[in-house]
């Protein structure tokens, strides 16, 4: 029988942060470099763009999902069996980087599965029936999704921010000595 100290823990420290900027600097892409790109190219225009949009933000959500779940786990993990340099040594870091999992999760949630096909549904129906009726609507779904994205990146920054404290060398490791002549 294999005793628990004979396996080494995983270190969730830097694996958390990985996952936190790949899906921060894969949202900067999509949204700051893609979606200008496919709406600059006259792309928006066309008739199939509904059907594009909602293909590739469902992808992308599905991704997020499992990035926010990650995460969330990461940083539950480290709450339960805390190193001396880890996030959750310190009590007051450590809710706050379980909390900002659980709103990253919640976030994204709501984006996917109830932003994301309201959107593309009134994108679908605007396109079937060539009405601008409709359109209003349409830019407050897009204030409510630059909404979450803005709270999404400052909580995947501030999560970053918890855990790059981690990897930094701790002060006392640079301790200065004092020479009296």
């Amino acid at each position: 029988m294999l005793s628990q100290s004979n396996f080494s823990r995983p270190a969730w420290t830097p694996w958390v942060l990985a996952i936190a900027a790949f899906w921060l600097s894969s949202n900067l892409l999509l949204d700051f470099l893609i979606m200008p790109i496919m709406y600059v190219s006259g792309m928006a225009a066309d008739s199939n763009f509904a059907v594009a949009g909602y293909s590739l933000f469902w992808s992308f959500n599905r991704v997020e999902l499992l990035c926010a779940a990650v995460l969330l786990t990461g940083a539950l993990a480290m709450r339960h069996r805390p190193q001396e340099f880890e996030v959750c040594h310190s009590g007051s870091r450590c809710r706050w980087t379980v909390a900002l999992g659980i709103a990253l999760l919640g976030l994204i949630l709501v984006d996917a599965y109830f932003l994301a096909p309201q959107m593309s549904a009134l994108a679908f129906e605007l396109e079937n029936a060539r009405q601008s009726a409709l359109t209003p609507v349409m830019p407050g779904m897009h204030s409510l999704y630059w909404l979450l994205e803005v709270c999404k990146l400052a909580c995947l920054a501030g999560m970053g921010g918890l855990l790059l404290s981690d990897l930094r060398p701790s002060n006392e490791a640079y301790a200065t000595v004092d020479i009296v002549a």
